[in-house]
């Protein structure tokens, strides 16, 4: 008997005792420098990304920086926040299908240089299309897509 897979509401609630604050390890240190690294749980990354509001954006290093603050580490785990990110996305789209109106608008959230993330729901044209709906230009770059100026658009946090 297969077991059924959670959905992505179930995956972005499983906290997996997160958030924890570790020491940076040596392998790490030689990217991230010395210091700790908060590892936020699923829901801390979704509630920052619920929070940009209409025309604005965040970047996943904005929602690091935010929650090294709130748990005073030097970091936030760049793996983690991104996986993280992409469930939030995932589970918002799957409340989207079942008629909920007040989703986490992933849309808003973009890797670095303001880089749509092509692994969201719908992959980079269906963002494009909700993120020109709010007012953004979008660009290609070789195989990346950019919001024009996105930095001017930044949440401050």
């Amino acid at each position: 008997m297969s077991k059924k897979s959670k959905s992505w509401q179930e995956k972005l609630a499983n906290s997996k005792d997160l958030p924890k604050v570790e020491k940076i390890t040596d392998k790490m240190s030689k990217r991230w420098g010395k210091g700790t690294v908060v590892i936020p749980a699923p829901k801390e990354v979704d509630e920052i990304m619920k929070n940009v509001p209409r025309s604005r954006l965040i970047t996943i290093n904005e929602i690091r920086k935010k929650l090294a603050e709130k748990h005073g580490a030097t970091i936030g785990c760049p793996i983690t926040c991104g996986i993280f990110a992409w469930i939030a996305a995932h589970a918002a789209e799957e409340m989207a299908k079942e008629g909920k109106k007040n989703i986490t608008p992933y849309w808003r959230t973009l890797k670095t240089g303001g880089v749509i993330n092509e692994k969201y729901p719908g992959g980079v044209e269906a963002q494009r299309k909700l993120l020109e709906k709010e007012g953004h230009k979008i660009i290609q770059k070789g195989k990346k897509y950019i919001v024009v100026d996105f930095e001017k658009y930044l949440v401050k946090i």
